[in-house]
């Protein structure tokens, strides 16, 4: 199955937003690609809102500030980041780019921006380590061999990972209907190497007569941070009291998500979720948040509410299927202008000076 219809680079040139990166990608993308990366759980309402509940929120601007120099420059775990964007961990990426996810990686390096590598990605670690220049992090899924699961994270600390995403908000598959109905393929030969030989767990088990959660549980958690040579963060923290316990485990971070609306359906928009997770870390662990951004204004709303920083997933695969690394850049690069603009027009100029206020 081609991961493209063609198989040339679209002109990046033309494609002023991420909204025409996606619509790009749509008519270049197989159906089956695009469906897989655009797809969500259920009836899709998280997946919209999440986007929705952005464009709902209105600024509050101060003028006649000197905006002249401008810094959206970040300090995460001692990492230096260009802006408080990262790559958010996305599964099979050999689905939209032959390269995969070693494209996305040069991407990365082209932009400045850091990249988290997925369980489920169809490269190793080494490799993607070898070709970027930024901060790599990895993504976990838990496995229910203990032993795999500690192989696993010794096998990123030692590619040179800098932080650990642990997902725990999917300790089963959702009922994704629309990537069903897409009969997805991987290309051939495409396999999973970062479960180091071992197939992937499913935790779905064919038909509906039978299902397999992942025996996920705070204990294991705390056993994942104490192994852990690398800052942990809980990825899929949508309440105060789960963010309360994170720290409690040892956590350094979490990561308000909602799997990008591909996990329970009807859950809330992030953006939503967001700020009584702010209020109960109150500063102990940084605070980041995916899901449904799509413009520079949506970064700054997200820090105005109090995150660290923010991830972004299916508009950098957009960018990765009609060109390759320097598509995962234009992406970054559209991001980072947009939110250097909104920044100076609001009248912000440092990180440090966005909050609350800057919403209406």
């Amino acid at each position: 199955m081609p991961v493209t219809d063609s198989l040339a680079n679209a002109d990046l040139s033309e494609l002023l937003s991420l909204h025409d990166v996606e619509e790009q990608a749509r008519q270049r993308m197989s159906h089956a690609s695009y469906e897989y990366v655009a797809s969500g759980a259920g009836d899709e309402i998280t997946l919209r809102w999440n986007s929705e509940r952005y464009r709902e929120l209105r600024l509050r601007p101060n003028v006649l500030r000197d905006v002249s120099q401008l810094d959206a420059s970040l300090d995460l775990f001692g990492q230096k980041h260009a802006m408080p964007v990262l790559l958010a961990p996305t599964a099979n990426q050999k689905l939209a780019h032959p390269e995969g996810e070693l494209a996305t990686a040069r991407g990365a390096s082209l932009a400045g921006v850091a990249m988290v590598l997925s369980n489920g990605a169809n490269t190793d670690i080494h490799d993607v380590a070898r070709v970027t220049g930024q901060p790599l992090w990895f993504q976990l899924y838990v496995q229910r061999d203990r032993e795999l699961t500690r192989d696993i994270v010794q096998h990123a600390e030692s590619a040179g990972s800098r932080a650990l995403c642990i997902t725990v908000d999917s300790p089963i598959e959702a009922a994704r209907n629309r990537e069903k109905k897409a009969a997805v393929v991987l290309p051939p030969g495409t396999t999973h190497p970062n479960y180091l030989g071992r197939p992937r767990e499913p935790r779905f088990v064919a038909g509906l007569d039978e299902m397999r959660p992942q025996p996920l549980d705070w204990d294991l958690m705390a056993w994942l941070c104490s192994i852990s040579r690398t800052p942990v963060l809980l990825k899929g923290i949508l309440t105060p009291e789960d963010a309360e316990q994170a720290i409690k485990i040892g956590a350094a971070g979490v990561i308000v998500s909602n799997h990008g609306g591909r996990s329970l359906d009807t859950l809330p928009a992030t953006i939503d979720a967001l700020p009584p997770v702010v209020d109960q870390v109150a500063g102990r662990v940084p605070v980041l948040v995916d899901g449904g951004i799509r413009r520079g204004t949506d970064v700054l709303k997200a820090l105005a509410h109090g995150a660290t920083a923010t991830l972004i997933g299916r508009p950098y695969v957009y960018g990765l299927g009609i060109g390759g690394a320097e598509g995962v850049a234009h992406v970054a690069k559209i991001l980072r202008m947009e939110f250097l603009a909104a920044m100076a027009i609001s009248g912000r100029r440092t990180l440090s000076e966005i909050d609350r206020t800057v919403l209406w």
